[in-house]
Formats: structure tokens, sequence, C-alpha cells
């Protein structure tokens, strides 16, 4: 090991510092999940009761999410079914939509799917952020539900050095 990576670690515990670490490394992990069944037929986002937070330890970090949930749309008429819309907010502010699921299955009038997703996202801020999904019937037809059966969903948050 170099001389200049010696001197800015943090010897005392045998292990570099976080500030130390080469760009890419993660600096630390925040798991949840979350299994209580949720449904709607509103066409306006509701929270499915998938959260976690991370407080950065630098505003130049990433935070790369990890989102694992499933969903369960029911038909309810005739003609197109229900479709569901997932997304996922950090804070307030919408940072992307990953699922839009379709249904139309004239045997069983329902459709049942795991839906996952990988974000890179620069929130530039050391304070606690929060993240959670939300989900709504973007349709006008039938149910569509999150946690189907009482399934696990999960969110994980890893803050990655820039």
């Amino acid at each position: 090991m170099p001389v200049s990576t010696i001197q800015n670690a943090s010897l005392a515990s045998g292990v570099p510092g976080k500030a130390n670490l080469p760009t890419g490394s993660v600096l630390q992990v925040v798991n949840a999940t979350y299994s209580t069944q949720t449904d709607t037929t509103s066409t306006s986002y509701i929270d499915t009761g998938l959260t976690a937070s991370i407080t950065p330890t630098s505003s130049s970090s990433k935070i790369l999410v990890l989102v694992s949930q499933t969903g369960l749309v029911k038909f309810g008429g005739s003609g197109n079914g229900p479709y569901m819309s997932l997304r996922i907010l950090r804070g307030g502010t919408e940072i992307i939509i990953f699922e839009r699921q379709i249904l139309y299955n004239a045997s069983t009038q329902e459709m049942n799917a795991a839906s996952s997703t990988v974000y890179l996202d620069s929130p530039a801020t050391t304070s606690s952020t929060t993240y959670k999904t939300q989900f709504r019937n973007a349709s006008l037809a039938g149910t569509v539900r999150i946690c189907a059966d009482t399934t696990t969903a999960t969110i994980t948050l890893m803050e990655i050095a820039a």
C-alpha cells in the first residue's frame, strides 16, 4: 500500500475511513421490507407502505435504489383490464415510474407479477433522505393490489462513493 494511502486512512480500526474509500465503494446499506396487502381502484397514486431512509455521508454520494414488489391486477369489467403503475419517490419527488402492467386473461381475469427496478440517484445532500414506492390503478377498470397474498416487498438503498 503506498504511503499516501496509509496516511489518509483511519488506522485506529484497521480500515480506511469512509471519506478515503475509492469512487464506487459501497459506504452503507439500508434495507426494508413490507408485506401488508393493499388494494385500490383509485387512479391517484397512494403509498404502498414500502419505505426506507438513508443519510448520505457526502453530498456527492450516489444512492443505488433496488426495489422488488409484487402486484396484482384484477379485471372488473368489459374491454381492457386495469393497468398498475408503480413509482419511486425521493421525499415528495417522483424519480422513476418502473412498472405498468396490463391485464387481459379471459380465464382467470387476473394477473399477478413481480416488478423490480434498479435506479442510481444523486440526491446531493447529507440530510436524511426517504425513498418510498407508490402505486395506482392507471385505468378506470378493476382493482390493483400490492403485496398480494402477503408477499414481501423489499427496498435496498446503497450509498456509493462518488
